[in-house]
C-alpha cells in the first residue's frame, strides 16, 4: 500500500488539540493538519517511532481503535490481506482517510430498521438473530457482551440511543486520551513523520536560538542553503541521517523544454485505427487501467498519441478530467507475452494530447497506459446530496432517471471500446470484471441478446439501458447494487465521475493498417513501475548520495512532469527520508510532503511523480533525499 498513491486531503470532524502558546492560539489549525495530529496520536500510542511498522492485524486493529474507528472484521481484511507483510504510518493515514468514523445518525439508522414499536428499543431475540444471522456475523459471545451492558439493557430489550450516546462518548474518550499522552509527550510530539511535523512555520514564528560553536562544528553542510544562511526549521527532523543530496528544479509558467507534438506531414493519407480505454482508482488508491496489443504487417512510420476522452456534451464545456496526464509505454513482444522490450513512450505533448512519432518494424507491440497520479487521485469531499437513480411512475413502475440514464451512457461510451456504438461479448467483459469481478460466460450473453435490444449480436445503448432497468427491478427498486457499479466505474453519490479517466489512443501508420486490441485490465505498478525505472535510469540525471557511490537518485524532466527513481546497488535494504516542503506550485504522486521510501537490495524504485498546480505560473520542485541510519 506504502506505494500507492494517496490522497492529499481529507477531513477530520475531531476537536483540536489545545496549542502550545498564546501565539500558536492565534492560528487556526487547518483540517489537514487535525487529521495528522490525530493520526499522529494514535500510533504513537501505539508504537514508539513513526518509522515502526504494522506488522499484525491486531496491531492495526488497536491503533484504528485508538483514532477512534471500531473497524469490523471485515474491514480489518480489507488492508491486511494475506499478502500484506507490513503496514507504514502512510498507510496507516490512507487507511483513516477512507474509514471515517461513524456517526451517531448511521448507527441510529441502522438500529431504526430493527425498532419494531418505534420506541427506541430493540428485543434481544431480535438483536440476536440479526447480529448472528446477517452482515458480519458475531458469534454468541459476543452478542451476550452487549446484551450483558447494563446501562443499555433491562427488562429483555436493548436500548440502542442510550447505546449509540455511549458508543460516540467512548470513541470521544478514547481520542482525547491519545490527543492528551502526546501533548504531554513533547518528545513525541515533536517527531516528524508522514507530511507534517509540529513547528510548522504558522506556528512557531519565533526566532529560533543561535545554535553554540560545538553544534555547527558537527553540523552538516546540506544545514545551509547556497547563500549561508540557516536550513528552514521545517527540514529540521529527530531522525539521524547519514546522508543527503538535494535537487531544485525551476519550471517556467507553461514550459515547453522539449519539442512539442505534431503531426507527420500527409497523416491523413495514412491509416488510422483507434481503441478506448479507461484509469480507474482503487480502494488502496492504486490505479488500474486496460493495457493492449498492437500489430504490425510491415515496418512502417507510426504516428501514436493518447488523450484523456472529452464526455461532456455540452458546448463548449470540457469533462473535468482533461487535466489528467496519459502516458503510452510501447513495449515489443520477443516469442511471448513475458518476454517484453521496452521501446518508446509519449513524451511529447500537445495541450492535452500525448504523443510518439518513429518507426517500427513488424510485430507484436503492447502499448501499456499510465498515469503519474499527481492528478487521478481519491475524492475527499463529501457529497451534499446523493442522486435518485431510480423512481415510480403513477402505475408504480419503476423507471431510471434522467441523471442515471446520463451517467449510464457516459459508461456505454467509456467501455465501447472500439467506439462503433455497440458493445461486444469481450467490451461487455472487461464492464463486469470491473463491476462484479466475473466475466459473463456465452450462455448468458445469449440470454441478453434475447431480452434486451441488440444489432449484429452486440448489445445497443438502449439494450444496455434495459439491462440496468431489469437489475432495479430485480431488486425491488433497492439501487444498493446499481450504486456497487457506480462506484467501480469511479462516480460519487452525486453521480459526478471523480475516481476515473477514460482515454483515447489513436495510431496512424504510413504502410499498413495497424490493428489493436484491449487484452487485460491491471494495475499501474509491478512491471509498469521497472518499465518507468529503466526509461528514467536512460534519459534521467543521476546523482550520488554523498560518501555512498551505490545509492543513486535519478531525475526525468519532461515539459509536464518530474519523475524521480532510486537506484540501489547496495546488498542491504535502505529507507530513504523524503522532503518536498521546500517545492512551490507543485503536487506529487504520493500526496504527502515528507515520507518514506523503503528501497531493496540491488533494485530500483519510483520515488515520486510531480507536477505543477497550476500550469499558468512557474513552479519550482525541490526534493531533499537522506538517508536514514
Amino acid at each position: 500500500m506504502a506505494s500507492g498513491p494517496g490522497s492529499d486531503a481529507a477531513s477530520a470532524s475531531q476537536k483540536p488539540m489545545p496549542s502550545e502558546s498564546p501565539r500558536t492560539k492565534k492560528h487556526t489549525l487547518t483540517e489537514e493538519k487535525l487529521f495528522y495530529m490525530n493520526c499522529r496520536a494514535a500510533y504513537l500510542t501505539v508504537f514508539k517511532s513513526s518509522l515502526e511498522n504494522i506488522v499484525s492485524k491486531e496491531q492495526l486493529y488497536l491503533a484504528l481503535q485508538h483514532a477512534g474507528r471500531n473497524p469490523s472484521q471485515k474491514t480489518i481484511n480489507k488492508y491486511w490481506t494475506p499478502q500484506t507483510a507490513k503496514l507504514n504510518f502512510d498507510d496507516f493515514c490512507m487507511i483513516l482517510r477512507k474509514e471515517k468514523p461513524t456517526s451517531k445518525a448511521e448507527l441510529l439508522k441502522s438500529f431504526r430498521q430493527l425498532d419494531i414499536n418505534d420506541d427506541g428499543y430493540i428485543l434481544h431475540n431480535d438483536l440476536y438473530k440479526f447480529l448472528t444471522k446477517r452482515g458480519e456475523k458475531m458469534t454468541r459471545e459476543e452478542v451476550n457482551a452487549v446484551i450483558n451492558l447494563a446501562d443499555v439493557n433491562a427488562d429483555g430489550k436493548f436500548d440502542y440511543i442510550k447505546f449509540c450516546k455511549l458508543y460516540m462518548t467512548t470513541n470521544e474518550q478514547c481520542l482525547k486520551t491519545t490527543l492528551e499522552k502526546l501533548e504531554v509527550n513533547s518528545k513525541l510530539r515533536r517527531q516528524q513523520f508522514g507530511s507534517h511535523i509540529e513547528g510548522s512555520p504558522e506556528r512557531d514564528a519565533s526566532p529560533l536560538p543561535k545554535p553554540s560553536p560545538r553544534i555547527l562544528r558537527k553540523t552538516d553542510p546540506e544545514s545551509f542553503s547556497n547563500k549561508g544562511g540557516p536550513r528552514n526549521p521545517l527540514l529540521s527532523s529527530t531522525r539521524k541521517f547519514k546522508t543527503s543530496v538535494s535537487l531544485t528544479v525551476t519550471m517556467s509558467a507553461n514550459s515547453h523544454q522539449n519539442p512539442k507534438l505534431t503531426e507527420p506531414n500527409l497523416i491523413k493519407e495514412w491509416q488510422c485505427v483507434q481503441s478506448k480505454g479507461c484509469f480507474f482508482l482503487e480502494e488502496d488508491g492504486k490505479i488500474i487501467s486496460h493495457q493492449y496489443k498492437m500489430h504490425l504487417a510491415e515496418k512502417s512510420m507510426v504516428y501514436l498519441t493518447i488523450k484523456p476522452l472529452n464526455l461532456s456534451q455540452v458546448e463548449g464545456k470540457s469533462s473535468p478530467w482533461l487535466s489528467v496526464d496519459t502516458t503510452l509505454y510501447i513495449l515489443m513482444e520477443h516469442e511471448n507475452p513475458t518476454n517484453l522490450q521496452p521501446m518508446y513512450f509519449t513524451e511529447l505533448r500537445n495541450r492535452e494530447v500525448f504523443g510518439w512519432t518513429g518507426e517500427l518494424g513488424p510485430g507484436i507491440y503492447w502499448l501499456i497506459p499510465s498515469t503519474t497520479g499527481c492528478k487521478l487521485k481519491k475524492e475527499t469531499k463529501p457529497v451534499a446530496e446523493e442522486a435518485l437513480l431510480v423512481s415510480r411512475d403513477e402505475t408504480g413502475e419503476l423507471f431510471l432517471t434522467k441523471e442515471f440514464r446520463s451517467a449510464l451512457s457516459d459508461i456505454f461510451e467509456v467501455i465501447d471500446l472500439d467506439g462503433n456504438g455497440l458493445l461486444s461479448l469481450e467490451e461487455y467483459n472487461f464492464f463486469e470484471l470491473r463491476a462484479s469481478g466475473e466475466k459473463c460466460d456465452e450462455d448468458a450473453w445469449a440470454v441478453c441478446r434475447e431480452n434486451f435490444e441488440t444489432k449484429k449480436n452486440e448489445l445497443t445503448r438502449q439494450g444496455f439501458m434495459e439491462l440496468n432497468l431489469m437489475e432495479a427491478n430485480d431488486r425491488g427498486g433497492d439501487p444498493q447494487d446499481l450504486w456497487v457499479i457506480l462506484h467501480s466505474m469511479g462516480y460519487n453519490r452525486a453521480l459526478k465521475l471523480t475516481e476515473a479517466c477514460p482515454f483515447v489512443i489513436e495510431i496512424h501508420a504510413e504502410k499498413c493498417k495497424p490493428r489493436i486490441k484491449a487484452v487485460r485490465m491491471e494495475t499501474c505498478s509491478g512491471q509498469l513501475e521497472q518499465i518507468i525505472c529503466k526509461f528514467v535510469l536512460n534519459k534521467g540525471d543521476a546523482k550520488l548520495m554523498d560518501g555512498y557511490e551505490n545509492i543513486i537518485v535519478y531525475t526525468y524532466n519532461n515539459d509536464s512532469w518530474i519523475t524521480s527513481v532510486i537506484e540501489n546497488k547496495s546488498d542491504n535494504k535502505l529507507n530513504i527520508h523524503v522532503n518536498n516542503e521546500l517545492s512551490k506550485n507543485c503536487v506529487n504522486s504520493r500526496g504527502l510532503n515528507t515520507y518514506v521510501v523503503e528501497v531493496a537490495p540491488r533494485s530500483t524504485t519510483v520515488c515520486q511523480h510531480a507536477m505543477p498546480l497550476n500550469e499558468r505560473q512557474e513552479w519550482i520542485y525541490h526534493c531533499v533525499y537522506s538517508l536514514i541510519s
